[in-house]
């Protein structure tokens, strides 16, 4: 594929207006919206070949969420798109100013392989509805889905309106060469810095979702029991593959031993005794990632599973105690289905343990302590996050989703992504029919006491 031709091909159909009214907008969503529901059963079976995800766990995290993203932007796009009128000040009378929202105009979507449908999809959503053109790069590791995508999007889109580009390291190079107007980056921190650091030779704006170790912390005062089942709902959802899944686990020493022993009972209960044999049971994507979390774990630190299936790329929920946070399980984000166990004395060493460390992705807190939930939501920096649950927050349209410091910058779902994908052009309009004389000079001492009375 002729990369720079497809560009600019984009940028000519971009200038032409086509993206521009409403009407293209919904039209396009809502095109967009029956393809994916025509071929639920096609991204499904593509989830199925590339990470062996059962249909329940396709549509609850990648084919649903798109539709209730879709199905929510046709309901707001018009309130979205209107001209946000703000208050003129006194100085500036006779004056009328609003906010416009303007597209990009060509923007690039460059998407991860653990949820293959749902992150190329969720930006391109935003991207569309604000009126872009967009050129969407899957992952060549979940090559199922990425073949889905793009028959997906041909039928739905003409190439120069959103396109697909296929490939490894070398399109993605290929694809950087390029001047897009906005560029969308799901990954990992170090590819996130490629990108940025390519960005810049155009001065190209990013958004960059990236990761990191995710902390859920434990307190004396959870329900344990609950906070262990939704610790494994989340810990094992795509079997550890997810950005915000709880990383390590800070747990009060008191509670510690009651906790592991609710974990192992909730992961039998919904993974079965050993979840290998689990037909429904997700696995690594490919023998390097297999290799790499299965080396991360410690034998003689194992107190639940360990065991792993290089044939059937699965590894056993595992649950390591007595790390300390110079192992290696705690050097890198584990993105895979096991939890390293860290017991603190007093909620202000976990919390200070937690800020000492990179800004994290998301945040997990169970307690019934109303100030040591406000503790943590004022004082520890992190994208988002639960409490008294895991991973739940990102699965809404109405709250923007997105990292801080390393583990990203910028937000998307709703209306955050179409305001991502969207330039704030803002206007004054003056009035013809009076002119203050004040602004102009000379300026004189009666003119300063105007002025100082205006700009206040």
């Amino acid at each position: 594929m002729d990369i720079q031709a497809l560009v600019t091909a984009q940028r000519a159909y971009f200038d032409t207006g086509a993206t521009l009214p409403l009407s293209a907008r919904r039209a396009a969503l809502q095109r967009l919206r029956e393809a994916v529901t025509a071929r639920e059963g096609d991204i499904c079976a593509a989830l199925k070949a590339d990470l062996n995800k059962s249909p329940s766990e396709s549509y609850l995290c990648e084919v649903g969420m798109v539709l209730a993203e879709l199905r929510y932007a046709e309901k707001h796009l018009a309130g979205w798109m209107r001209d946000r009128r703000r208050r003129t000040p006194l100085a500036q009378f006779p004056a009328r100013s609003s906010i416009i929202q303007e597209p990009y105009g060509v923007v690039l979507v460059m998407s991860p392989w653990n949820y293959p449908f749902l992150l190329a999809m969720g930006p391109l959503i935003g991207a569309v509805a604000a009126g872009n053109c967009a050129v969407v790069e899957p992952s060549a590791h979940a090559p199922a889905a990425s073949a889905v995508i793009r028959d997906l999007l041909a039928d739905c889109f003409p190439a120069e309106h959103v396109a697909v580009v296929e490939g490894r390291q070398a399109e993605a190079r290929a694809l950087l060469d390029q001047r897009f107007d906005y560029i969308f980056f799901t990954g990992g921190p170090a590819a996130g810095r490629e990108v940025m650091a390519r960005a810049a030779a155009h001065l190209t704006p990013v958004t960059l979702e990236l990761g990191g170790k995710s902390p859920c912390i434990v307190d004396a005062t959870a329900k344990l029991d609950l906070a262990a089942k939704r610790i494994v709902f989340g810990k094992l959802l795509n079997c550890g593959q997810t950005c915000v899944a709880p990383d390590y686990l800070l747990v009060d020493r008191r509670v510690k031993g009651e906790l592991l022993a609710c974990l192992q009972k909730w992961v039998a209960a919904l993974y079965g005794s050993d979840p290998l044999d689990n037909e429904g049971y997700v696995r690594m994507v490919s023998q390097a990632q297999f290799r790499r979390v299965m080396g991360l774990i410690d034998p003689a630190k194992v107190v639940f599973g360990g065991r792993g299936d290089p044939n059937l790329l699965r590894i056993q929920p595992t649950i390591l105690d007595g790390v300390s946070p110079e192992d290696p399980v705690m050097g890198e984000e584990i993105f895979g289905p096991v939890l390293p166990v860290l017991p603190f004395q007093d909620v202000q060493e976990a919390l200070d343990f937690v800020r000492s460390r990179p800004k994290p992705l998301a945040l997990y807190l169970f307690s019934q302590e109303k100030r040591t939930r406000e503790l943590f939501l004022r004082r520890a920096s992190f994208g988002g996050g639960c409490i008294n649950d895991t991973v739940v927050h990102l699965a809404t349209s109405r709250m923007p989703f997105g990292g801080v410091g390393e583990s990203g910058m910028g937000s998307y779902h709703g209306k955050a992504g179409f305001d991502t994908f969207s330039h704030q052009k803002s206007i004054v309009e003056k009035g013809t029919w009076l002119d203050l004389p004040v602004r102009y000079p000379p300026y004189t001492p009666a003119k300063d006491r105007l002025l100082r009375r205006f700009l206040r």
